[in-house]
């Protein structure tokens, strides 16, 4: 009996510790969770905003490793290339320069139809180096200086040039954005629809730069509605573009306009989470230019969060 109760002991035992160690067993067993992940960034914090025009409107006429030193030195992530002829010969140099210094390429100026041989030599140099930028997009600047006066010529013209541009891009994963520049293609309610038009030929990949600075002229104002108008882009948009808003059509600094503050709630308020561009065409340095850009938006995000907390108006004395 002794001997008997002796094993009843030892398996009890067994079992009571095989039974305390199933809750260990299953948290061990259970899938590895991931750290609590913190949140999101706001899309005005610096490490979403994007340097734009800093190449053409640069008093300093920078190369680019100056031009991408420049750009790490204030902070930026990533770059928006927007070139002239003269820049042709440095395409690979500024790529490398912006790697070198931990600068992406998100956008690339591509003001080409897709006939054109460097619009083909572009996406190859990008293919050398392993990049796949926006390829931001505006109104021809081949085609006859008249255009089209029938709404329908417009869009079958654009819809054509367009979705050749796409066909072009895809294998180099670069993707299209319509940008608001001037003119017919530049309304908003015109490109989309383009994009409508290339839907129904299956071009779906196409998207909106929309740019604060070709948000007004004397023609058209998005500013007067734009909660309205930001609602039907909103998930066609790859990038917004700011600067200070006047219907003068001054390039001014962010913070300095009658705008920009109501039209950055509309984007903030709605979710979307896009880069945002910040843009040096007011020219001179455009380091000082890109910095006051910063300091604009700083305080406009500021203005945001809580109104007053951003301190006084920057650039009080700016013309």
């Amino acid at each position: 009996m002794k001997k008997e109760s002796r094993y009843k002991t030892l398996r009890l035992l067994a079992v009571t510790t095989i039974l305390n160690a199933i809750p260990a067993f299953l948290q061990a067993a259970e899938p590895v969770k991931p750290a609590a992940s913190t949140p999101s960034s706001s899309i005005w914090a610096h490490d979403n905003l994007v340097a734009w025009c800093a190449v053409p409107f640069d008093a300093n006429q920078r190369g680019p490793e100056e031009r991408a030193e420049m750009l790490a030195r204030l902070g930026f992530k990533h770059f928006a290339y927007d070139w002239r002829k003269e820049h042709v010969p440095t395409f690979d140099a500024e790529i490398a320069a912006l790697k070198k210094n931990g600068v992406s390429l998100l956008a690339w100026w591509f003001p080409f139809e897709a006939g054109d041989p460097l619009a083909k030599t572009t996406l190859e140099t990008f293919r050398r180096h392993g990049v796949h930028p926006q390829l931001w997009v505006m109104q021809s600047f081949t085609k006859p200086a008249q255009a089209p006066a029938d709404d329908e010529q417009q869009l079958r013209q654009n819809t054509e040039r367009i979705a050749a541009l796409a066909k072009l891009a895809a294998p180099y994963g670069c993707r299209i954005g319509l940008y608001n520049h001037n003119g017919w293609f530049g309304l908003v309610d015109n490109q989309l629809a383009i994009l409508a038009r290339l839907r129904t030929i299956g071009v779906t990949d196409v998207g909106i730069v929309y740019n604060f600075s070709h948000a007004r002229d004397p023609h058209h104002d998005d500013t007067v509605n734009f909660p309205a108008l930001w609602k039907k882009i909103q998930l066609h948009v790859m990038a917004v573009n700011i600067t200070g808003m006047k219907m003068e059509g001054q390039i001014i600094y962010p913070s300095q306009g009658d705008s920009e503050l109501a039209m950055m709630r509309t984007i903030h308020d709605s979710g979307w989470t896009g880069p945002v561009g910040v843009i040096a065409e007011k020219g001179g340095d455009a380091e000082v230019t890109l910095k006051n850009y910063l300091i604009g938006l700083d305080w406009l995000a500021a203005e945001l969060k809580q109104p007053g907390s951003g301190g006084p108006r920057p650039f009080q004395n700016e013309k």
